[in-house]
C-alpha cells in the first residue's frame, strides 16, 4: 500500500479582497487583511456559548519563522472550554491580547511563510501540533523543549488558535497531513494523539513496553481511544475504564483488552482521612476494582502504568492499584485538581507519579507518523459547521459527546473532503 504523496494545488481563478466570507477561497497566497474569528474576551467568561462569539479581527503579520496557514477544519478540546470559562486561569493573564480565539487542533493549508522558513512552502497541506516555544534555550537545544520556560500551548496560551479563517503558528508546528483522511478527520487528531503518545512512551524507564499492561481512563474519549491504540501499536495490554455502558463496544473495538464501568464501584472522590471507618470502606471498594482489573490482567498481576487525566476522582485509586515500581502519569484534572492519595503506598512500594504535558516535535511526529501509515483511526465521532463550534464545546462541557474526537468545518464547505480541489469544487462560487 502506497503511502501518502504530496500533490500540487491546481490554478483557480478568485478575486482578491479584504475580507472573504467562510467557505470562499481567497487566490493561492493571496493574504486578506481581515478574518472571521470565534473570539472570546474577558468580559464575558462563561459556558462556551457566552463566551464565544463571531468578530472580524485583523490577520496576524508573521514573524521571520511563523507560517500563516488558511484553516479547513479544527479540533473541539477541553481547553476551548477552559479558555472560555477563564479556567483555571484566564488565557488574558498569560498572553495579555485585548481578544482569544481558541482551538489547538487544525489541519490546513500553508498560505504565507516568514523570511526565515525553509521547510515548508505556500500550498503544503499540513497539520499542526500545538506546543510553541522561542527556541533559544539549552531545553530546545539537545534537552526537552517541554522543559523550556518559553514553552506554551498555542490555541490556550496564545491568542491566535484555529477557531478563525486563517492562524499564524511557529514553522516547527507544522507537519504533513495525512492525505486518506479527510479534512476534519485531519484536524481532530493532534493534541490528544500527541499527548497521550508523550504519556506512554515519553518518561523513560517507565516507558511502555510489550507485554506490560495501562490502565486508560476515560477509554471512549479521544485520549483514551489513542492509548488503547498507542498500546496495541507497542505490544501492550490496555484495561479501559469507562462510566457509560454503552460505549464498552466502542472500547474494545479499539483493541482493549478489557473493560471496567468504574459505576460498578463506590471509591471516587477525594481521599477519606487514613484509618477513618470512611478510609476501611473506600480502601474495600478500591480493592475490588484492583480485582476488577486482576480479572483481566490475573490474579495478583497490577498494572504497570496508570494513564490519568480525571485527577480528583480517580487519582486515590489510581495510586493504589499500579504494582510496585510503577508509574501513574497525569496530564489534566478534568474532575477537579485536588488530587489525594495515601502515601505509605507511594513510598514503600517506590511508585512514581509522572506529569506529562503534551509532546514535542519529535513525539509529535512520531505519532503523526503512525496516523500517515494508517496504524491508528483517528476515532472522529462528530463534526460541527463553523456556526456551531460553541455548541460542540457546550457537549464536551456536559459530557454529552459521543465517543472519539469531535470536528469543525472551517473553510471546508462540507464533510468528507479530501483535497483542497474538493473544497474549491464544492465551495461558494465567487
Amino acid at each position: 500500500m502506497a503511502l501518502d504523496q504530496n500533490i500540487g494545488i491546481a490554478h483557480y481563478d478568485a478575486p482578491e479582497k479584504d475580507l472573504y466570507e467562510i467557505g470562499e477561497m481567497p487566490p493561492l497566497g493571496y493574504v486578506p487583511k481581515q478574518m472571521y474569528a470565534w473570539t472570546i474576551r474577558r468580559d464575558r467568561h462563561g459556558d462556551p456559548e457566552t463566551a464565544m462569539q463571531i468578530e472580524i479581527v485583523d490577520i496576524p503579520v508573521l514573524d521571520s519563522h511563523e507560517v500563516l496557514v488558511l484553516v479547513m477544519a479544527a479540533g473541539v478540546n477541553y481547553n476551548g472550554i477552559w479558555a472560555g470559562l477563564g479556567q483555571p486561569i484566564s488565557p488574558f493573564d498569560v498572553h495579555k491580547a485585548p481578544f482569544h480565539i481558541a482551538g489547538s487542533d487544525a489541519s490546513g493549508i500553508v498560505w504565507a511563510v516568514g523570511s526565515a522558513v525553509k521547510r515548508w512552502k505556500v500550498g503544503d497541506e499540513v497539520v499542526i501540533h500545538c506546543n510553541q516555544d522561542d527556541g533559544d534555550d539549552e531545553h530546545c537545544n539537545g534537552g526537552d523543549p517541554m522543559f523550556s520556560p518559553t514553552q506554551r500551548i498555542w490555541g490556550y496560551e496564545t491568542p491566535d488558535g484555529s477557531f478563525a479563517q486563517f492562524t499564524n503558528v511557529q514553522a516547527q508546528q507544522l507537519m504533513p497531513r495525512p492525505k486518506h483522511l479527510t479534512w476534519e478527520e485531519s484536524a481532530c487528531y493532534t493534541l490528544t494523539l500527541a499527548t497521550a503518545y508523550r504519556m506512554l512512551f515519553g518518561h523513560e524507564p517507565h516507558d511502555l513496553k510489550p507485554g506490560q499492561n495501562v490502565l486508560v481512563w476515560g477509554a471512549s474519549g479521544g485520549l483514551g481511544s489513542y492509548a488503547i491504540q498507542l498500546a496495541n501499536t507497542a505490544g501492550a495490554n490496555a484495561i479501559g475504564v469507562i462510566s457509560d455502558e454503552s460505549k464498552r463496544q466502542f472500547v474494545l473495538d479499539q483493541g482493549a483488552k478489557g473493560v471496567i464501568n468504574r459505576k460498578d464501584f463506590n471509591c471516587w472522590g477525594q481521599l477519606p482521612t487514613v484509618n477513618t471507618p470512611e478510609y476501611n470502606d473506600w480502601l474495600k471498594e478500591a480493592r475490588k476494582f484492583g480485582k476488577a482489573i486482576w480479572d483481566i490482567t490475573g490474579k495478583g498481576v497490577n498494572v504497570d502504568m496508570v494513564f490519568e487525566h480525571p485527577g480528583e476522582a480517580t487519582f486515590p485509586v489510581s495510586t493504589l492499584v499500579v504494582k510496585k515500581g510503577g508509574m501513574v502519569v497525569i496530564c489534566a484534572g478534568t474532575s477537579g485538581f485536588n488530587c489525594t492519595f495515601d502515601v505509605r503506598y507511594m513510598w514503600m512500594h517506590q511508585k512514581r507519579l509522572q506529569g506529562s504535558h503534551f509532546a514535542h516535535l519529535k513525539q509529535a511526529s512520531a505519532a503523526n507518523q503512525l496516523m500517515i501509515e494508517r496504524r491508528l483511526d483517528p476515532c472522529m465521532s462528530e463534526v460541527f459547521p463553523w456556526a456551531e463550534i460553541p455548541q460542540a464545546h457546550t457537549k464536551m462541557y456536559r459530557n454529552e459527546h459521543k465517543p472519539g474526537n469531535m470536528a469543525v468545518l472551517v473553510q471546508a464547505p462540507r464533510t468528507g473532503l479530501r483535497t483542497f480541489e474538493d473544497a474549491l469544487a464544492a465551495g461558494p462560487k465567487t
